[in-house]
């Protein structure tokens, strides 16, 4: 369903907003190839020079929808309280969000592998992967000072391995075995004591 706005009322803010919204949807229902500015600007009621002034270019468009996607997932972060597992209830939120939204993977999934052949996408992907590597680190250290998670663990390397596994949920094919994986990761992961590694 299409979202047009007045010219005379709508802010710019809610065009913007709109244009993007527009664009995630035709990626998540046609992919890439399918992306079409005219048709974003058409349903949204405004004209393509409209939409040029809030996104010079295609790649602007894109990188706005891929800080729409991220910004999906930020709602799983949970502030909590002192009992609650920071963790668990984000690892468990962004499960709840991608199959609750299933336009958030698909869209995720296009970008994954559009990037691989688009060097401006790729550069997007890879700025949206950091920051996101960065929010779970953080979210793993606050875990540890609230004895939430084993404080030994290497919060940059699980952060690491959080993000390629929840990255690859939104992957065509490929969740057939995510949802036992992300339940064994979210399990080691939350465990206060790990196993001690051998000397041998």
């Amino acid at each position: 369903m299409g979202i047009t706005l007045s010219a005379r009322t709508a802010s710019g803010e809610d065009r913007r907003t709109a244009l993007v919204l527009a664009a995630y949807r035709q990626i998540a229902q046609h992919g890439f190839e399918g992306l079409r500015t005219r048709d974003v600007a058409a349903e949204v009621g405004v004209n393509i020079a409209t939409l040029h002034y809030y996104f010079p270019t295609k790649e602007k468009l894109i990188e706005a929808v891929v800080a729409h996607a991220m910004d999906r997932f930020r709602t799983t972060l949970q502030a909590g309280d002192g009992s609650s597992n920071l963790l668990r209830a984000y690892l468990r939120g962004v499960r709840r969000l991608l199959a609750d939204e299933p336009e958030l993977g698909a869209v995720m999934g296009e970008v994954a592998l559009r990037s691989a052949r688009d060097p401006a996408l790729g550069r997007i992907l890879w700025n949206m992967n950091e920051t996101w590597h960065s929010t779970v680190r953080g979210l793993l250290r606050q875990a540890a000072k609230r004895g939430q998670i084993a404080r030994e663990l290497n919060s940059d390397g699980v952060a690491a391995i959080i993000v390629a596994v929840l990255a690859s949920l939104s992957l065509p094919r490929a969740g057939v075995r995510n949802g036992q994986a992300l339940s064994h990761l979210e399990d080691w992961v939350t465990r206060k004591e790990q196993t001690p590694r051998s000397s041998n």
